[in-house]
């Protein structure tokens, strides 16, 4: 296959290609460069994923025939499944190489992994009928016991409070938090290494660490004790993304197919660390209807409730007395058109405070860009206004925030505007 200059090669894309003419086989790389750029945005651009090394060199083999060129291209990839189809489907878009028309057919996509699963398998055997010829299993206990050595024996510690995780975890680029080492071992048995455990109650100086270096996904229970740990978490360390088992469920009695169903749904952040709150804002309401409607029977209300901050369909302060005097009165038009066009996008622009854009970028990455950033003057950005979000905007200065949610902001900065559509 060649040099690569990837680590790991997981998967490898097989195409055929049919060009209407003589062409070079850098020809064809160029064109499938040029051709994908912007096609799939940031994150899925083949300059960048090759440059960064999760994808290899694409190689081309062309034969002439009836003054056309015909042959394969083979793309290997370190991504996942998923992404690795995405960027298969993407080859099949190039028609051109140079001034000639062509036609890109994928072929295959082959799991490189399947080979050496393959040979296992087959020593495996030879091992076990040797193991049969020579020696005389004693009972089926035994057999148990060796299964669940094996799992145990998967499981490596990290840090020096020991805390459970899978083989190499320092060397992966992104890994999965649980919460104990019972869900550990579930998502060793089921292929997911990338993992290790919080170990207790308290968030240990090893997690904070490896949340600022790698890319985070908080797995947990589907409990209250899972939104206890996210609450904890969420104080001291950068999480990235939260992935949740179904409700009533903890993570180390799901099944295989329930545990990528599971880390495939996870969500930003910022949209995950309030569910919990957003049930409480509707027993909130619920409670408060019900009790106007008690009030209302019982006697003459002399003018409208007020209504808590938390369900207003327009921005307000939540107490007069803490309004600066700086605070604008309303959000620039600009502003909100930037909001309408980012809406569905999960990114966030930064504005100056005349009103030109600084820079704009994914959601999960916004707080770590605010604590770096100085003088922002408005934030605009496709997500849920949190506490903690509102408290760092006013440590920055920041003058307007403009989201499309408000989650559940107890107290409101006197020098920050929050608007939001919902």
């Amino acid at each position: 296959m060649g040099k690569t200059y990837i680590d790991t090669v997981k998967y490898l894309v097989y195409a055929n290609v049919e060009i209407d003419g003589m062409v070079e086989k850098p020809d064809v790389v160029g064109a499938i460069f040029g051709q994908t750029e912007g096609l799939l945005g940031d994150e899925l651009d083949l300059r960048d994923l090759q440059k960064n090394g999760r994808i290899g060199r694409i190689e081309v083999e062309l034969q002439p025939r009836g003054g056309k060129s015909i042959g394969k291209i083979k793309l290997p990839s370190s991504l996942d499944m998923v992404e690795t189809c995405i960027l298969a489907a993407a080859l099949e878009t190039v028609d051109r190489v140079g001034p000639c028309e062509a036609k890109i057919n994928i072929e295959k996509v082959e799991d490189t992994r399947n080979a050496k699963r393959k040979i296992l398998v087959e020593r495996a055997k030879t091992l076990l009928k040797n193991l049969l010829t020579n020696e005389i299993p004693e009972s089926k206990e035994i057999s148990e016991m060796v299964r669940e050595e094996v799992k145990i024996a998967e499981i490596s510690e990290y840090g020096p409070e020991r805390l459970p995780c899978g083989p190499g975890i320092e060397k992966v680029d992104s890994i999965i938090i649980v919460e104990g080492r019972a869900d550990v071992i579930n998502l060793l048995k089921n292929d997911i290494t990338n993992v290790i455990a919080i170990g207790g109650a308290n968030v240990t100086n090893t997690i904070i660490k490896l949340a600022r270096e790698k890319e985070v996904t908080v797995f947990l229970d589907g409990d209250r004790g899972g939104d206890i740990i996210l609450n904890e978490l969420a104080r001291v360390a950068d999480i990235d993304f939260v992935a949740r088992a179904p409700p009533g469920k903890e993570v180390e009695e799901l099944t295989r197919k329930e545990l990528i169903k599971c880390l495939r749904a996870k969500v930003p952040f910022e949209q995950g660390a309030i569910r919990e709150n957003d049930v409480k804002k509707e027993e909130r309401r619920k409670r408060f209807e019900k009790e106007e409607k008690r009030r209302e029977r019982e006697i003459e209300i002399p003018e409208a409730p007020e209504i808590p901050s938390d369900f207003a369909a327009e921005p307000e302060i939540a107490s007069q007395e803490a309004v600066h005097e700086e605070q604008p009165r309303e959000v620039p038009p600009e502003l909100l058109r930037s909001l309408d066009e980012l809406e569905n996008t999960l990114r966030a622009r930064f504005y100056n405070s005349e009103l030109a854009l600084i820079k704009e970028i994914p959601v999960r990455d916004m707080i770590k860009s605010l604590e770096e950033e100085q003088d922002i003057y408005a934030i605009v950005f496709d997500g849920i206004v949190t506490q903690r979000l509102a408290d760092m905007a006013e440590n920055k200065k920041v003058s307007i925030l403009a989201a499309i949610k408000l989650g559940n902001v107890f107290r409101r900065p006197g020098g920050v505007l929050i608007y939001t559509k919902t």
